[in-house]
């Protein structure tokens, strides 16, 4: 970023604690299961992760609540502007971007990610299949992967290794909501489970689609297959924790640890997710929080 920037600095923004109220507010009202996780940071590495989780949210929201896709579409376009702006340092009355613009300065985040965040979900006004994990894994990238590798910069660590561990432990999290979220993305016409596993289990992506309870009998061992790979992504995504300071080791172990108890539940019970929405109790999630700040 210039250092000729028309944007006010960090100390000397007038409104910056309303700014950061705003993101904090949002995040803590849709990342119910990431929230307890960020709590574990530092301030100023806190609402940095609320800016990045802020800004992807709304982009998300601008194709999940559009009434058509030429809307989605207009959407999607308007967050290129506002990004590329609001790096510029033209974010008039816009808080979000007000402290992403900082963040991206301060934890020298590459903005080619956030651009990534938008490619990934304006790739769902284009694709709603995905024929086999390595297309699936592209999409994931980019709307998972990107982030945990911003969130990584601010966590203090960005060498290859340690983008390689957040970029798998991005595809974990994603893949385990992948696999909770059955029903709610079949409700938009979307199947994001590689249809070749699907028919190599003897599954019709139709029957997922018509929501029928029992889409066939290779359902548990087709879960079974997906949970087993996103325990391997979630092995290699954790050892992020020994390239990051405790208090960061200690938000990715909750993030994580609260993922892989749905996913436990998932394995245990896999036409679970094609009854309803697993979720968990808030005890059972500060009980992971609080073992997860005491470590490994």
């Amino acid at each position: 970023m210039s250092s000729t920037s028309t944007r006010p600095s960090w100390a000397a923004s007038r409104d910056r604690r309303t700014a950061e109220r705003a993101c904090a507010r949002l995040t803590r009202k849709e990342a119910k299961n990431f929230y307890l996780g960020f709590l574990a940071l530092p301030r100023h590495k806190r609402i940095a992760i609320y800016s990045l989780y802020s800004f992807a949210r709304q982009v998300d929201d601008e194709v999940d609540n559009a009434p058509s896709p030429e809307v989605a579409a207009e959407g999607i376009a308007r967050q290129r502007t506002r990004l590329q702006e609001g790096l510029r340092g033209n974010y008039a009355d816009d808080p979000v971007m007000q402290v992403l613009a900082d963040t991206v300065d301060r934890f020298q985040i590459p903005p080619s990610e956030l651009e990534e965040v938008i490619d990934g979900v304006e790739m769902d006004l284009r694709t709603s299949r995905y024929e086999t994990w390595d297309e699936l894994r592209g999409y994931c990238r980019r709307v998972a992967g990107a982030v945990g590798r911003m969130c990584t910069r601010i966590f203090g660590a960005a060498d290859e290794v340690a983008l390689r561990h957040a970029d798998n432990l991005g595809l974990a999290l994603q893949l385990t909501n992948i696999l909770r979220d059955v029903l709610e993305d079949a409700a938009r016409d979307r199947i994001y489970l590689p249809l070749d596993d699907l028919r190599r289990h003897g599954l019709a992506p139709q029957e997922l689609l018509a929501r029928v309870p029992h889409p066939g009998d290779g359902w548990e061992e087709f879960v079974a297959f997906e949970v087993e790979r996103a325990r391997g992504l979630y092995r290699d995504g954790l050892q992020l924790c020994q390239q990051v300071p405790g208090n960061s080791a200690a938000c990715l172990r909750t993030m994580a640890g609260i993922y892989e108890h749905i996913l436990d539940r998932i394995a245990a019970d896999p036409r679970a997710t094609l009854a309803g929405r697993i979720s968990l109790s808030t005890r059972t999630k500060l009980g992971i929080a609080a073992r997860s700040r005491l470590g490994p």
